[in-house]
């Protein structure tokens, strides 16, 4: 099949409609975007579509938080979503919502379809239920003690201490993280899809070249295992939508959510005329290729293609699968500010910059990367300053000098050759997702140019009498070598690369062999990219710091509400000696005012008693308290340690917290008779 006659969809996860986009979930973004512009510029009618999932508990329990609809509060979410992807230069062809009539459409067709093929079981089960909030609670919000080790404060499935995995009703004192109301075991009807029954197709099918090998070989472990019914209905109340036939009864999250995948392209098709089943009817010559992150590899790789193959649609022709991030060579950490918001990232620094520096690092395998800032600063400064835009600010000029225009030999065919020959090359790495590969091939083509541009040095050719000419035609190749770079680099950097063109006076095309442009006009160069200046990514830092919540941060990858449970906010630190610890002076305080801080929505402002000494702290804990709470309670504070400058002001201390964030911070609160400015042992 020829490039002009494929025709693929392309998928990215579908974000999570109750928080802000951060750099975990752009390599994904980024890393498919980039394979759609490649196929767009290769003359392949590729269309990417996305939405935000906008269904389950924890998003009706968030707008409960904040005072609103659950509609209200996906539309908010939805609205920064797309204005942070748009700031990335996501170029999405169709950006829609899980909570939409044409989700709502198919997803009830699709049910209808497994429950025809007696494929959807039913039968009563036994769950935790908040009698309170009148709500059944799904294992994270309930927490208890441990019953084998006693640890307390332990969530309802497993233990984080021993390890030991539980019924959530066997906790010691359980208690609903919603209410604090004491669980009642409860029985209500559910629904299953009997996936046991798509076994052997889905041993064939995650073997037929779908999956990335390790990811298939993940697969055979729990195929061998041996597959479960899986729950794919959830009890009012619940935001979603409800099953047809069954009151009170709603499609659990994961069930509707891929569905989107199709939604949202319908969507599109409704708009231009198309028809979605042109690309999930059983015979479809279409490709559809879908990017995941690691932590969510089950449901696209053994429910979704079980789904789709007994509602008699077409499976994904690839599930292309990346690891997740991690940031100066650990998990992404709130408290050393390197969780970092994609606004965050975009009040400080240029798009383009992390956009070279993911295809830099990014393989067609699932190994996790590492955005190490030293080396960020140092590559994007190297490679696109140092090395690309530098070909052009160092020839230009030149051409200018003769008028603007372009000679019309090439100086140097053989040179000019080897960024012709490249490029099938680099057109497969981008073809294979191998980003690293592509990018090393690109930036030796800059090194050679360079290497070229020195030895000729026109700097001083255009010192010499009777060398215009000579001049004119070694910056004449200097400028086609930075075309062509910019070509093979259009797809990650296309912000730098308009700029670009609006200097040459063209539009990069890449559909077939890149040309040698001779006898032309070009216009006056004018600076393309800024180096980064570490200040500036230090100022991202300091920010990121700011906006600390002491709560626990999620993975760095773009998953639904199912990738869940309480993760750590980092590893375990290195260990230290007594004589560290003995530093810390830890202090009682009485908490003496608590008020909102005018423009974040995370911070409180506490006035702090230490016995006669008044200490002015912000602290993260918004989510979890009203300030009118706080007033005339004892907590813990570090009192020694060294007051920061902050954005709202200057906070002199750290008030200690725990918990996994949202609603559950849990202030350190002293024992009675506590005093303040009495030391904490």
């Amino acid at each position: 099949m020829t490039q002009s006659a494929r025709k693929i969809l392309v998928t990215s996860a579908l974000p999570y409609a109750n928080g802000s986009i951060h750099l975990g979930h752009l390599v994904e973004y980024i890393q498919t975007d980039i394979w759609v512009r490649f196929q767009k510029m290769r003359g392949v009618d590729c269309t990417y579509v996305c939405a935000d999932d906008a269904h389950g508990t924890a998003i009706m329990l968030k707008a409960e938080q904040l005072g609103h609809s659950p509609e209200q509060q996906i539309a908010n979410v939805k609205a920064e979503h797309e204005a942070d992807f748009a700031a990335f230069n996501i170029a999405f062809d169709n950006y829609h919502s899980t909570h939409s009539e044409e989700n709502r459409e198919l997803s009830s067709m699709i049910y209808g379809r497994l429950k025809a093929n007696g494929h959807i079981a039913s039968k009563s089960i036994t769950q935790a239920y908040d009698p309170e909030k009148q709500l059944f609670l799904a294992d994270r919000y309930i927490k208890g003690t441990c019953p084998k080790c006693k640890t307390e404060d332990q969530y309802g499935d497993n233990c984080e201490k021993c390890g030991a995995t539980y019924s959530p009703m066997d906790l010691i004192n359980p208690k609903s993280a919603i209410s604090g109301a004491t669980p009642v075991a409860k029985d209500s009807e559910h629904f299953f899809f009997t996936l046991p029954e798509f076994g052997d197709f889905l041993k064939n099918w995650t073997r037929a070249g779908h999956l990335q090998d390790e990811v298939a070989n993940k697969m055979a472990e729990w195929l061998d295992a041996g597959l479960q019914s899986w729950d794919i209905s959830r009890d009012a109340p619940y935001f979603g939508f409800e099953i047809p036939g069954e009151p009170g009864k709603y499609f659990y999250v994961w069930l509707d959510a891929p569905i989107g995948y199709i939604a949202s392209l319908k969507n599109l098709l409704d708009k231009t005329g198309g028809d979605w089943e042109e690309y999930w009817k059983p015979d479809s010559t279409a490709e559809v290729y879908h990017f995941i992150g690691k932590d969510i590899v089950n449901f696209h790789a053994l429910f979704w293609p079980a789904m789709l193959h007994s509602a008699n649609l077409r499976t994904p022709t690839k599930v292309c699968v990346h690891g997740f991030l991690t940031v100066n060579g650990t998990k992404m950490s709130k408290s050393r500010g390197t969780f970092i918001n994609a606004r965050t990232y975009l009040d400080h620094l240029n798009p383009e910059y992390l956009r070279y520096y993911f295809a830099a690092k990014l393989t067609c395998n699932v190994d996790d990367i590492d955005l190490n800032l030293e080396d960020f600063i140092q590559r994007v400064n190297s490679d696109l300053v140092g090395k690309v835009v530098n070909i052009a600010s160092r020839t230009a000029k030149f051409i200018n000098n003769a008028g603007g225009v372009l000679a019309t030999e090439i100086a140097d065919a053989a040179l000019w050759q080897q960024f012709v020959d490249a490029g099938d090359s680099i057109a497969s790495h981008y073809e294979n997702r191998d980003y690293s590969k592509a990018m090393r091939e690109i930036m030796a083509l800059a090194d050679a140019a360079n290497e070229y541009i020195a030895t000729q040095a026109p700097w001083k050719l255009a010192k010499e009498a009777g060398a215009e000419a000579q001049t004119q035609a070694v910056c004449t190749l200097g400028i086609n070598m930075f075309r062509a770079l910019l070509t093979y680099l259009k797809p990650v950097l296309p912000a730098l690369t308009a700029d670009a063109e609006a200097f040459l006076g063209e539009t990069l095309s890449w559909n077939a062999p890149v040309s040698f442009r001779a006898g032309e006009q070009i216009n006056e160069f004018k600076p393309l990219l800024t180096r980064i200046e570490k200040d500036k990514v230090d100022a991202m830092i300091d920010a990121s710091k700011d906006a600390l919540a002491t709560a626990a941060a999620p993975q760095a990858s773009a998953t639904n509400e199912q990738a869940s449970g309480p993760l750590a906010d980092e590893p375990i630190a290195a260990e230290i000696d007594f004589n560290d610890f003995a530093k810390v002076d830890l202090r009682i305080a009485l908490i003496a005012n608590a008020e909102h801080v005018e423009g974040s929505d995370k911070l409180l402002r506490l006035t702090l008693d230490l016995g006669g000494e008044t200490r002015n702290v912000f602290s993260g804990i918004k989510s979890a308290y009203d300030p009118k709470d706080l007033v005339g309670k004892l907590t813990v504070v570090v009192a020694n340690l060294k007051p920061r400058k902050m954005k709202f002001g200057m906070s002199e201390g750290m008030v200690l917290a725990a918990g996994p964030g949202d609603k559950e911070i849990y202030l350190l609160e002293p024992h009675n008779g506590a005093q303040p400015g009495q030391r904490v042992m």
